[in-house]
């Protein structure tokens, strides 16, 4: 896997449980932006709030994502919808030192 630039969290506030999603469907449409290098569903414990880790290449197209796939579903289904982008490259040392699995160990000749 590539070494991400950026990562982002987005959550809709919205109560539905994880298991009436058809994800699927949902993740053949997030494989189609460029820079997406993974994605981790997260469903809220107690509040079935639905949202995702995700990490790119990039803040381009990381941006790209949210205004072209987060933003829209947004408005199709009428939930709130919170976004944070998260700077990669500053926290790479202190990711690898508590063993991060996006990021490559650090060796010992580094």
């Amino acid at each position: 896997m590539s070494v991400p630039a950026v990562f982002l969290y987005a959550e809709y506030q919205a109560s539905v449980p994880f298991e009436a999603i058809d994800w699927k469907p949902i993740d053949a449409e997030m494989k189609k932006f460029a820079g997406l290098l993974s994605k981790t569903w997260l469903s809220g414990v107690k509040t079935n709030s639905v949202g995702g880790f995700y990490a790119f290449d990039s803040l381009d197209h990381a941006q790209a994502y949210i205004d072209g796939l987060l933003i829209p579903f947004a408005a199709q289904v009428g939930g709130n919808l919170s976004v944070r982008l998260f700077d990669a490259d500053v926290t790479r040392e202190a990711s690898q030192a508590i063993h991060s699995p996006f990021y490559p160990a650090v060796s010992a000749e580094s």
